[in-house]
C-alpha cells in the first residue's frame, strides 16, 4: 500500500462543473471501492454551513479544525448536538471539520449542495482498467478520483477560489494514464504530480 500519485486534470470556479467532471471520470473505473464507500471531507465556517451538513450527514462526527485545550490541558472534542444547540453556542466552536465515509452514490450531490466557503473534498476509490495501449495497470488501493473544493492540492491545505479534479494512480505515477483520463473529459494534466491518499 502507500500513497497514490495525484494528477490535477480539471480546474474551475464552478463547483458543480468540477463535481460533474469527477463523476464522468468515476464512470471509467473498472471497479469501485470494495466497501462501496466514498470519503467526504469538509471545513465548516458558519453555523448555517454546519446545520446544512448535519442535515445531509446526521450521524457525522464534527471536530475543531484546530486542536483546543481545556483548563487542565486536556484536548477538547466537539460534542454538541447540532440540532439542539443554539446558534451562539455553535458559533463559539467554529470552524469545525468532518471526515466521513458514506455509501457510494447516496449523498454526494446533497453534500456538494450543502458546502459553504470552506475547503472540502469527495474521494472515490476504485480500480482503473488495464490499458495496454499506454502500458497502464490498475492499483486497487491507489486508483480513483477526487474533487477538492476551494483548493488545488490533493491533500487540501491552502484555500483557493477554484475547485480541482484529480485522478489518482499508483504511487510510482502514471502520466500516460493521467493524460488519457484527462482527455476523456476535455481536460489536461495541470502541473506536477502530487502526493495523493
Amino acid at each position: 500500500m502507500g500513497n497514490s500519485t495525484a494528477y490535477p486534470v480539471w480546474r474551475t470556479t464552478d463547483g458543480w462543473e468540477a463535481f460533474a467532471q469527477a463523476e464522468r471520470l468515476c464512470a471509467l473505473l473498472a471497479e469501485r471501492d470494495p466497501d462501496d464507500e466514498v470519503y467526504l471531507f469538509a471545513e465548516l465556517r458558519t453555523v448555517a454551513d454546519l446545520r446544512a451538513m448535519a442535515a445531509v450527514l446526521p450521524s457525522a462526527t464534527f471536530d475543531h479544525v484546530s486542536a483546543r485545550k481545556g483548563p487542565a490541558g486536556e484536548y477538547l472534542r466537539f460534542d454538541l448536538d447540532v440540532a439542539a444547540a443554539d446558534d451562539a453556542r455553535l458559533e463559539s466552536h467554529l470552524p469545525l471539520s468532518l471526515g466521513e465515509y458514506a455509501p457510494w452514490g447516496r449523498v454526494e450531490e446533497r453534500f456538494v449542495a450543502a458546502l459553504g466557503r470552506g475547503q472540502a473534498a469527495v474521494d472515490w476509490h476504485g480500480l482503473w482498467p488495464d490499458d495496454p495501449d499506454v502500458d497502464a495497470y490498475g492499483a486497487i488501493h491507489e486508483d480513483g478520483v477526487q474533487v477538492v473544493f476551494h483548493g488545488d492540492e490533493a491533500q487540501p491545505d491552502r484555500w483557493t477560489a477554484h475547485h480541482t479534479v484529480f485522478v489518482h494512480v499508483h504511487k510510482r505515477g502514471d502520466l500516460a494514464r493521467a493524460r488519457k483520463l484527462a482527455a476523456h473529459i476535455g481536460g489536461e494534466v495541470l502541473g506536477e504530480p502530487q502526493l495523493g491518499w
